[in-house]
Parts: structure tokens; sequence; C-alpha cells
């Protein structure tokens, strides 16, 4: 649904897909909390699969609706620390309601969460996309519009390295009970000793970002920013390579990584988003291409790489690897945008 969140919010408003898919993501909740059987809670969960992307989407298109250059940057810096953290406090908090009062419970807060964001965005959130500036479902358009994206080498290019960094960083997330428990000897309830440096990682990064808007340009931000990464992912394999497992120099390199990773992701985002005149189908492109890199690394590269920590710092230097190609041929082209389909 990531791939269509952005093209409904198009044509019919930006307000109106968030409230409806928050409205969708507690109903999906709800079942999920009272699911008489798996099969039940397998169909709640993927009701929560298909309205919990919205936000992401949707949001990211509003910030480009309203703002433009170093403020866009900025508040986009902000918008991203919140996507890069969620997955990385999720497991913590997960983990303390499981614990103190059982899976179901895990569901529940779930349900309240989406009501209480509702709430919000029901009584905050303005419409950003005047009628004048819609486009249409109309199936041959839309297909035109999605052929041109997937077919467009800077767009690509740019949501490309941009998913790669994240899967980086996300091969950790996946990993985390064998990479903490097995690998570190940490317990079930210590998780926070990785998620709470990688989230002042990212904030770090965010805020740096922030700080840079309108000082150097974009790109300049990025090539920084994959320095950073370049250094963390080097000291990642090293240390794994000739030190003993163990904390903390084993997750030392991941909230480093962090710091570089947020401080591209606003402007890698940002970049992407210019290179298309829809701005919801494109962010909508994006968070598909990061979708489906986090469902690959699940399904394949994780499997393959939590064995050992070395094999996982390897796998965090091949993603950084080919997003820094990717990311390599997009400067080294002229920058345009493309014209309205």
């Amino acid at each position: 649904m990531t791939l269509w969140h952005g093209s409904i919010s198009d044509a019919l408003g930006r307000r109106i897909v968030v409230l409806v898919s928050l409205l969708g993501f507690a109903g999906a909740s709800a079942v999920c909390m009272v699911a008489p059987s798996i099969e039940m809670l397998w169909f709640g969960r993927a009701l929560q699969g298909i309205t919990s992307g919205a936000g992401m989407v949707v949001g990211r298109a509003i910030v480009r609706d309203l703002l433009a250059g170093p403020e866009a940057q900025r508040m986009m810096a902000r918008v991203a620390m919140i996507f890069a953290i969620s997955p990385a406090v999720a497991p913590v908090i997960g983990g303390w309601i499981y614990v103190a009062l059982g899976w179901r419970a895990t569901f529940g807060f779930l349900l309240l969460f989406a009501l209480l964001l509702f709430g919000l965005c029901w009584r905050l959130l303005p419409e950003t996309l005047p009628p004048d500036k819609r486009h249409s479902l109309h199936p041959v358009k839309l297909g035109r519009a999605y052929l041109h994206a997937f077919t467009h080498r800077q767009f690509l290019l740019l949501i490309t390295a941009l998913s790669l960094n994240f899967g980086g960083f996300f091969l950790y997330v996946l990993a985390a009970p064998k990479f903490l428990i097995e690998h570190l000897g940490v317990s079930p309830q210590g998780f926070a000793t990785m998620f709470v440096p990688t989230v002042l990682g990212m904030m770090f990064g965010s805020f740096l970002s922030g700080r840079l808007a309108g000082k150097i340009t974009p790109i300049r931000t990025v090539s920084i920013a994959f320095a950073i990464m370049v250094g963390a992912t080097l000291l990642n394999v090293l240390i794994n390579s000739f030190a003993a497992p163990g904390v903390p120099q084993s997750i030392l390199p991941i909230p480093l990584y962090n710091v570089g990773m947020a401080l591209a992701m606003p402007n890698l985002t940002l970049l992407g988003l210019e290179q298309l005149p829809q701005r919801g189908l494109a962010a909508s492109c994006q968070s598909f291409a990061q979708s489906l890199v986090t469902s690959l690394a699940a399904a394949f590269f994780v499997p393959l790489l939590w064995d050992s920590t070395l094999t996982l710092a390897l796998g965090m230097t091949g993603f950084l690897g080919l997003s820094l190609i990717c990311f390599f041929a997009y400067a080294g082209k002229p920058h345009t945008t493309s014209p309205p389909i």
C-alpha cells in the first residue's frame, strides 16, 4: 500500500488519507488484540500493514507542500528523526509491555496510540494540497506516472541510496535478538543497550542536518554523511575482526553509523521528491523502496549474516557500499526535475 497512499493523496488531498488510515490502523489493532486464532491475527496484521504506511508517505509530501529549501530540510530532519527512531524504540517499549501485560496488550497500546494520533490530526492537521494542484487517479494517467517514476534514472538512484543506507542499520534491528542475546550476552530486557545509543546517534545526525541547512549544499551534506558512515563501517569491521564480541565495543560503531545515516536522510528524501511533479507519488515510491529493502534483508540477508558479529559488520559495509555507488552515480549527472505528466 505504500505505493498507493501518496497517489491517493495527490488526488483526494493529504488530510483525508491520513485520517482514514489512522482509523483503519486502530481497527486493525483491535482485531489483533482480540484475535481468537493465529489466522485472525495474521488478518489483523495484514490490515495494519495496509494502513500503517500512510503517515510516513503522506507526511513527507506534506512537508514539501508547505516548505522549500533550508526550511524544508530542517523540518524533514525532524521528521526523519522520528521515522528512523521508531523501529529502534519499538522493541524496547514492546518488550516492557509484553513482560508486564502480555502480547495482547501491545496491540491495545497501538489501538490507543492510533486513536490519539487521529484526534491530534483531526484537530491540528490542515489540508496542504489545494484542489487545483491535485492529480487524476485515472488508471492510464496513473500508470504513465508510475512508469515515469520507475524509469527515471536520477530518482531511482536517490531512492535506492536512501533505502540501502537505512538497510545497513536495519540489519541490526532485525538481528537484535541473536546479536544482543547470543553474541553479546545481553538479557531480553536489556535491548536498550543497543537501541538507546542508536537513537541518540540518529537524534544527533538529524540535529546536524537541521543546523547545516542553508549553510552548505545538500550534495555536500550527504557527502559528509557518507564519510561518517564509511568510517563507522570500517571501525565495525576492524573491531569485530580483532576483538571479542561484547559491550560496548561491538555496539559502538552502530550509533556512529546512524549519525551519518540521519544526516543524509532528509537531504536524500528532499532530492528525491524534487525529481517528480507528483510529490505524493514520489514519497510513495521512496517508502516502497525502503520497505522492499528491509523486507529482503529480513527474508534473505539477516539469516545469512547473523551467525557472527563480523558477518553482520560486513553486511552493513556491503549495504553502504552499494548506497555509495548509487549516490556517486546521481551526483555525477546534471540535476533536473521532471516536467508534469
